[in-house]
């Protein structure tokens, strides 16, 4: 067992169950009964499944990558790159908006950024 990835997959899975209930509540409603234009409200809203889906696929391949006997170091580096990614765009975006603490307005990254650090500790 590789406790690196474990560990990267049991907090994949609580990051995917905080953006299903939080994101839902604080993002995806506001959203869908916003003024903004069908089209890309829709497209958003599709959006923000595609993203539950990469997440919820990611946590269970940690997992069982975790316990592989010989787990895929390419597929272990792509979650890791993934992960990373997408710290990196919260946090660039967090930092763009003219916003007083923005890295806690937006504080995403805080819980992607370890899965990536770990999933690539358990990549070695």
């Amino acid at each position: 067992m590789n406790g690196w990835l474990l560990t990267a997959g049991i907090v994949a899975a609580v990051t995917t169950v905080i953006h299903v209930i939080a994101g839902g509540r604080s993002v995806v409603r506001p959203l869908l009964g916003s003024e903004v234009a069908a089209e890309p409200r829709r497209t958003l809203h599709v959006v923000w499944h595609m993203v539950t889906a990469d997440l919820l696929i990611s946590s269970v391949a940690l997992l069982a990558l975790a316990f592989a006997a010989a787990p895929s170091t390419a597929l272990v580096l792509f979650i890791a790159a993934q992960y990373l990614a997408y710290s990196v765009v919260f946090v660039t975006v967090a930092l763009a908006a003219d916003w007083p603490r923005p890295l806690l307005r937006l504080p995403q990254w805080m819980l992607l950024l370890p899965v990536g650090v770990l999933a690539l500790l358990g990549s070695r």
